[in-house]
């Protein structure tokens, strides 16, 4: 598991160890928003957001209740459901996209490339819409984002436990959801969930 020396507490205080937080975990923070989000300028803007957050709140983190991952990730759900609800209020589109940093060609076609990779996850978040709202948030965390049960429980500010009765609560709802979802192109995708949250995915072209 990446770490970073110091954690988030200490690149809060400290550019050079930002710079290498910031590094350790860019990827993982942009594969996670590409999973929920399908243009490439918000999911920048929103990797940006992440990372600024850590200055106001990386003195939350504990080691012992989660990885820096995990920890990350509770951020970034938090960010991408404000963007959510910001979007939801906004009538006017030109004034968003005004207001946007332009990105350079080659930065366009690396996260349109994170994008595609990130498909069966975005299937996979949407399949689960429909679930309430703290077992959707579960699953996406174990399912599409990989984390252990712990690792999503301490992203939600959940126990271990709690977590897992909700996870087994959900496995059901899951299966269901992605058996009357199958994509257009005829993948047929089997998820397993086991109680102690491994993840299995795997697919195969009908």
């Amino acid at each position: 598991m990446t770490r970073s020396r110091g954690g988030p507490a200490a690149a809060a205080r400290d550019p050079e160890l930002f710079e290498e937080f910031y590094r350790a975990h860019v990827d993982a923070v942009t594969r996670f928003l590409a999973r929920r989000m399908d243009d490439p300028h918000t999911v920048a803007d929103l990797t940006a957001e992440v990372f600024l957050a850590v200055i106001d709140s990386g003195h939350t983190y504990r080691p012992a209740l989660g990885s820096e991952r995990g920890w990350l990730y509770g951020v970034a759900r938090n960010i991408v459901s404000a963007e959510r609800r910001r979007t939801a209020r906004e009538h006017v589109l030109n004034g968003r996209v005004a207001g946007r940093r332009l990105l350079e060609a080659d930065d366009i076609a690396r996260l349109e490339e994170k994008l595609v990779a990130e498909n069966e996850g975005r299937r996979l978040v949407a399949a689960l819409a429909d679930l309430p709202e703290g077992e959707r948030a579960l699953l996406e965390l174990i399912v599409a984002d990989q984390l252990s049960v712990p690792e999503a429980a301490h992203a939600l500010g959940i126990r271990p436990t709690a977590a897992r009765v909700r996870l087994y609560r959900a496995r059901g709802r899951l299966r269901a959801a992605l058996a009357g979802g199958q994509d257009t192109a005829a993948t047929e995708t089997t998820t397993t969930i086991t109680t102690d949250g491994a993840v299995a995915i795997t697919g195969s072209r009908a």
